[in-house]
């Protein structure tokens, strides 16, 4: 069965109806309808799409889809959409905007959406994943917010903070954003004067990763000199944070966090992170775009938030006795429980 929820932005009753009335005085007829998948239910990336629709006037039934962490649902979402016909398409990260979109060169483009707009969140690198050839023009019918700063710029926060001698990352060798993310860091080696130390999660049968010895590769990154834990913005990294966490701190080793998730949830040190909010509410001006009919899909740019935030988790810094340049907390966030 469908479960559909019709937004119109104000939670209380009574003020529905004012809502309605603004977005129907500017031409909408009826509510737009989204089918939105998410990959681990809601996040606050979606509190920040639905509030940016609410303060537009934009009131839209949405058809709510969770991927519950399993890649093998999509293509039931696919023929759902194709049946339901909305007017809009929401994905959340890159496996699902994969299995809904498909690569721009796909060979076989029937088993995905290509004839319903698609506005994506926290995808990290739409390039590197095969989404677009070119994110200022993505001349295809997917368009959305990026959440993760720049790899170079992180990097360099990172060393302020401390210096980076040698860098372990462990990711999924099966998600491409991980695996772009991982070649920008080895090629900024040589220039910042540091050394990669990576592992890949160990994967089951099916070729999936799978969370076994997970304290054994953070020891392996920790014993060969690792003095920093690269948190990327890996999808299958995200769901064991109540495992890298407590295995990074046992082994003294300071993490450093690409996604907000990392620092609010996952126990990082640091973080320099575009706020999910804020990316929701990025990839809601261009559903807005999109539904009102101003701009063709295809021509409007894949960006990212141009202002992010540092966030220092000193409980953390307290149990490693690693805290931060007294000048960072001058511009810094800091968590204090």
């Amino acid at each position: 069965m469908i479960r559909r929820r019709t937004f119109l932005g104000i939670a209380a009753a009574g003020a529905l109806a004012p809502t309605l009335a603004r977005a129907q005085s500017g031409g909408q007829a009826k509510p737009f309808r989204i089918y939105r998948i998410t990959y681990r239910g809601r996040t606050e990336v979606e509190d920040g799409f639905d509030d940016y629709l609410a303060s537009n006037g934009v009131a839209v039934e949405f058809i709510e889809r969770d991927a519950e962490r399993d890649v093998a649902r999509l293509p039931g979402f696919v023929e759902e959409i194709r049946s339901v016909k909305p007017d809009l398409v929401y994905t959340w990260g890159t496996p699902v905007t994969l299995g809904i979109a498909g690569r721009y060169d796909a060979p076989d483009k029937a088993k995905f959406i290509t004839d319903i707009p698609i506005v994506f969140a926290l995808v990290a690198s739409p390039v590197a994943a095969g989404l677009v050839a070119d994110r200022a023009t993505p001349n295809r019918n997917l368009t959305g917010a990026v959440h993760v700063v720049p790899t170079e710029t992180q990097l360099r926060a990172m060393h302020s903070y401390r210096p980076i001698t040698k860098l372990g990352v462990l990711y999924s060798a099966s998600e491409q954003n991980s695996v772009s993310i991982v070649q920008e860091a080895r090629d900024l080696q040589q220039p910042m004067n540091f050394t990669l130390v990576e592992r890949q999660f160990r994967t089951g049968g099916d070729g999936r990763p799978v969370p076994d010895g997970i304290e054994e590769l953070i020891a392996e990154i920790r014993n060969e000199g690792a003095n920093w834990l690269y948190l990327l913005p890996d999808t299958f990294l995200g769901t064991q944070y109540d495992r890298v966490a407590p295995a990074a701190m046992a082994q003294n080793l300071p993490t450093f966090g690409a996604a907000e998730l990392a620092i609010r949830q996952g126990g990082a040190l640091v973080a320099l992170i575009s706020r999910y909010y804020s990316v929701g509410q990025l990839a809601a001006s261009k559903a807005v775009k999109i539904l009102r009919k101003e701009t063709p899909v295809a021509e409007i740019p894949i960006e990212t938030l141009k202002r992010f935030s540092l966030i220092i988790n000193m409980p953390v810094a307290k149990k490693l006795d690693l805290y931060p340049p007294i000048d960072m907390l001058n511009y810094a966030e800091v968590l204090t429980g």
